[in-house]
């Protein structure tokens, strides 16, 4: 994990676990959150969240170390960690930007939809295949997405399984913009260039009024209650199952797409 200043107030926090695809090990979102918690006290009014993994941004929950969770076996880290991540994106008084550079899925998903904004790459592919792999979105990948796209445009995609594309994220409200290939860091870091010339006390004012406004939506216990429900079923010997073999496939080789399959027209 890199925590870098490149203008001042502005911080880049960027995930890189080539190894496994940037899929979200426990100690990668450990670290994750130690960069986002670092990056504020350090001064970041705006943070940036990136991708050093090309063709990737933040993927779902690495599964050996969510079988394990439930399992009883040993983890890479804390699964706490990406409670810690959600708070200090939506919570704290720094404005957050998604610099999605590559195909997100699942817990990655849902960390970008916690963001106060979304700048796409037009290839990247936005995926919640929890029901694909018998588990539930646990940290806001239903009542968080609802809150951007609707019922409808949500209940597709977390039913289908299936990836949508950034465009098709941005006609429905969830993408702010969809850039060039390889350009949503640099346009992230210049709408964040802009923030920063804004009153200190007027941004943030602006965040809590987003913040708290989530709150009296009753978003924060919608997601509590995602994760109540993904601890009823996601646990299940099926589930268990299920997540061995598709990590088994990613393992041999296999991308997201490969698993997860194209969107659907």
């Amino acid at each position: 994990m890199a925590v870098d200043f490149p203008l001042d107030s502005v911080a880049v926090v960027t995930m890189t676990n080539p190894a496994i695809a940037n899929f979200g090990s426990w100690q990668a979102i450990s670290d994750l959150a130690d960069g986002l918690s670092g990056a504020r006290l350090e001064g970041s009014r705006v943070t940036v969240v990136a991708s050093g993994v090309p063709g990737y941004w933040l993927q779902h929950a690495w599964l050996t170390d969510l079988h394990n969770a439930f399992a009883g076996g040993p983890t890479s880290g804390d699964g706490a960690a990406w409670w810690r991540c959600l708070e200090e994106l939506t919570s704290t008084p720094v404005v957050t930007i998604a610099a999605v550079s590559g195909d997100t899925s699942g817990g990655g998903c849902e960390l970008g939809w916690a963001c106060d904004l979304r700048i796409a790459d037009e290839q990247a592919l936005f995926g919640q295949p929890e029901v694909a792999i018998g588990v539930g979105t646990g940290i806001g990948g239903t009542s968080r997405l609802r809150h951007l796209v609707g019922r409808s445009a949500t209940a597709e995609m977390v039913l289908l399984g299936a990836p949508m594309t950034a465009q098709r994220l941005y006609e429905l409200g969830a993408v702010n913009r969809v850039v060039p290939h390889g350009s949503a860091l640099d346009v992230a870091l210049k709408w964040a260039e802009r923030i920063v010339s804004h009153s200190p006390a007027a941004v943030m004012g602006m965040k809590r009024m987003l913040s708290e406004g989530d709150d009296l939506l009753r978003i924060p216990e919608s997601v509590a209650n995602d994760q109540r429900i993904f601890q009823t079923f996601s646990g299940s010997v099926e589930a268990l199952e299920s997540m061995k073999r598709i990590q088994g496939r990613f393992d041999a080789g296999a991308t997201p797409r490969d698993v997860y399959g194209d969107p659907i027209p």
